[in-house]
């Protein structure tokens, strides 16, 4: 007798993606709606927390029928509900919550809660099998740890930023070059044309921790572009991006390398937004080769490396089968951590 396929309808609305996605047995994606809000937040330079829970109401419900008409799937035949529960903006995570509480109640399914970034992680499910142990450098706007992974739904972060998150920083230095937001994408096709010639400090990258530090490059980006206008000079835009982009990959790329000889693992996964950068993945894959390391990397496809629903299915398939469901009283956890989860 063939086992019926577990079908989740899953819902992510942490920050300025409003999504909804239908995901077969953990790693099958049937839909992934996915309504991005950029446009509208591009004129403030930045998130807005009220404009993005204005957009989540429009667009939750449109993206819920569409998934499910996308993935030919009724409400009778999914498994479960899962949403983000946190880390992420509260209004926008309500805006998710009480439309997976209310579908799972109208329909009689349980509820999965789910960690954001355990999505991220997940996120990796849809390229291979994830094999463990495994180690996952996690690298977004709001976060940059590195996670130990000894099985499914076991994390113990072992290094995470002590200021700014590297996405943050790029955002920030995105700003002063004048490039629109989000300017990640931006500033890694204009450091694919320029050298690193301002040679920006590395912090922390020769201590024996796995802790990160952002905030030192990011002031020492803006004093030299400041201080060069001041005395009316100007620096060539491609050069200041490569300079500073040389800087956070080196960073992450020493630190990592540094993690995977202290914790042998099978694997290393690479998620959230900055996983997207040609030049971290690039510089991972090549550092990995050069190395005596066997560590299998695994990076999501474009698509999947920012906020999206089926990252959010992939990682509540997991505790579908742990039986680690939430009540209708689940409430949002904007700083929610692993720590929290263990």
């Amino acid at each position: 007798m063939n086992k019926s396929p577990e079908l989740i309808l899953a819902i992510e609305s942490s920050c300025d993606e409003t999504s909804v996605a239908v995901v077969k047995d953990g790693h099958e994606i049937l839909s992934n709606i996915v309504a991005s809000q950029i446009k509208s937040h591009q004129r403030f330079g930045g998130v807005v927390p009220e404009v993005a829970s204005r957009h989540h109401v429009e667009q939750i419900t449109l993206c819920l029928r569409e998934a499910l008409a996308e993935a030919q799937v009724t409400p009778a035949e999914l498994s479960a509900v899962a949403v983000t529960y946190g880390p992420g903006l509260v209004g926008s995570l309500l805006i998710g919550l009480s439309a997976a509480k209310a579908f799972a109640w109208a329909h009689e399914l349980p509820l999965i809660p789910v960690n954001h970034m355990a999505g991220h992680i997940y996120a990796a499910r849809f390229v291979a099998p994830l094999e463990f142990p495994l180690m996952a450098l996690l690298v977004s706007g709001g976060h940059t740890e590195l996670v130990y992974m000894k099985a499914d739904g076991e994390y113990e972060i072992i290094g995470q930023t002590r200021d700014d998150a590297a996405g943050e920083a790029y955002d920030k230095v995105g700003r002063v070059l004048g490039l629109t937001y989000p300017s990640g994408k931006e500033i890694d096709q204009l450091a694919h044309e320029g050298e690193d010639v301002f040679h920006f400090p590395r912090a922390m990258i020769n201590e024996g921790h796995f802790d990160f530090s952002f905030s030192g490059l990011k002031s020492a980006f803006i004093n030299l572009v400041h201080n060069g206008e001041q005395r009316g000079e100007t620096y060539s835009k491609v050069d200041l991006a490569a300079s500073f982009q040389a800087s956070v990959c080196d960073v992450l790329i020493t630190k990592t390398l540094r993690a995977l000889k202290e914790y042998p693992v099978k694997q290393l996964i690479v998620a959230g937004g900055v996983a997207a950068n040609q030049g971290l993945r690039v510089g991972l894959t090549q550092a990995l080769a050069e190395s005596d390391l066997t560590t299998e990397l695994l990076i999501p496809p474009l698509r999947l490396c920012g906020d999206n629903g089926a990252m959010i299915g992939a990682a509540a398939h997991v505790q579908l089968q742990k039986g680690d469901f939430a009540d209708l009283s689940l409430n949002a956890d904007p700083s929610l951590s692993f720590q929290e989860m263990a």
